[in-house]
C-alpha cells in the first residue's frame, strides 16, 4: 500500500487527509473534520460521544472506521481515526454544522484535484502554493517551503532506501538533525516558538527554513556517500548533516550578531503582514 500525508485547507483550518494509491481512496481525519465543523476544542470527546450515540442508533458507521497514521501535534506519525469519502459523507449528517454542505463541497473538490494531480503532478504543488497563498504566506516564503518539501523528500526516500521505518526511526534521526543545527529537539522547537498542534515548518522564517534545508539536504548526501548500515551509522550521518548547518547559523550569526532560531511563528507574521497591506 502506497500512501501519502497531506494537509489540505477548508475555510483557513488545517484538515489531516492520506491519498491511498492502491485503493484509490482519500482518507480524512475525523478529528479534524469535527473541529472544522464545530469548532468545539474538545474534538475527541465530542467523537467519543458521537460513536456511542450512533451505535445506540444502530449505525454501523462507526464500527467501520479504521485508523491510519498521520502526522500528530508533536510532529510524529500516529495512528488516529479516519474515514473514507463515502464514511465521512454519512458521519456529517450525524453533525449538525451549517459548514456541512460546504465542506461536502470541499470533499468532492480534494477528490477531482487528486485525480487531476494523477495525470499532472505539477498540478499537486499548484495546490500547495494555492493553499499556503489562501494562509497569508509570502511568495518568497511560500517558495522556500516548496523546496524544503522537496528536500525533505528526498531525505525521507533515502532512509526507505535503506530499510528504515517511518515513525519512531523517522522521527528520531530528525530530532538528531534539528538538535544538531538548532540546538532544539522538535518539540522543544515547537515550545519554544508556542505552537501546539501547528507544524513547526510552516512556522519558520525564511533563515530557518533555509538553514533546516541545507541541514536535510546534507544528511542525504553524506547518507548516499557513506552508505550506512545500522541505525547508529544513520544516527551519525544525520549529526554531520546537521552539523554543516550549524556551522553555518554560527557563521551567520556572528556575521550579523542575530539570532537564527526565533520565536516568531507564523500567528505573528502572518497579520504583521495584512496590516501592512
Amino acid at each position: 500500500m502506497t500512501q501519502q500525508n497531506t494537509i489540505r485547507i477548508f475555510e483557513e483550518r488545517r484538515v489531516r487527509t492520506l491519498w491511498d494509491d492502491v485503493e484509490e481512496k482519500w482518507y480524512f481525519s475525523i478529528i479534524d473534520t469535527i473541529e472544522v465543523l464545530t469548532g468545539t476544542d474538545r474534538p475527541r470527546k465530542y467523537w467519543n460521544d458521537l460513536k456511542k450515540k450512533l451505535q445506540t442508533e444502530g449505525s454501523e458507521v462507526s464500527e467501520k472506521i479504521g485508523q491510519l497514521k498521520m502526522p500528530a501535534a508533536d510532529g510524529k506519525m500516529r495512528l488516529t481515526d479516519v474515514a473514507d469519502t463515502e464514511q465521512l459523507f454519512r458521519l456529517i449528517q450525524s453533525i449538525p454544522s451549517p459548514k456541512a454542505e460546504p465542506f461536502k463541497l470541499w470533499m468532492a473538490q480534494v477528490a477531482r484535484e487528486r485525480l487531476d494531480q494523477m495525470q499532472d503532478p505539477e498540478l499537486g504543488i499548484e495546490q500547495a502554493l494555492t493553499d499556503y497563498k489562501r494562509l497569508g504566506y509570502s511568495e518568497s516564503w511560500i517558495n522556500q517551503r516548496l523546496k524544503s518539501i522537496e528536500i525533505r523528500k528526498e531525505l525521507t526516500d533515502e532512509w526507505r532506501k535503506h530499510g528504515l521505518q517511518e515513525g519512531v526511526q523517522f522521527a528520531t534521526l530528525t530530532d538528531i538533525i534539528y538538535r544538531t543545527w538548532a540546538g532544539k529537539s522538535a518539540k522543544e522547537y515547537k515550545r519554544f516558538k508556542g505552537l501546539k498542534k501547528e507544524n513547526l515548518r510552516d512556522n519558520m522564517t525564511n533563515k530557518e527554513l533555509v538553514l533546516n534545508m541545507l541541514a536535510e539536504l546534507s544528511t542525504k548526501e553524506i547518507s548516499e556517500a557513506r552508505n550506512p548500515r545500522t541505525f547508529g551509522q544513520h544516527a551519525e550521518v544525520a549529526r554531520r548533516g546537521g552539523s554543516v548547518a550549524r556551522e553555518a547559523r554560527e557563521r551567520l550569526e556572528q556575521e550579523t550578531g542575530q539570532p537564527v532560531v526565533s520565536t516568531l511563528n507564523a500567528k505573528q507574521v502572518l497579520p504583521l503582514k495584512s496590516e501592512e497591506k
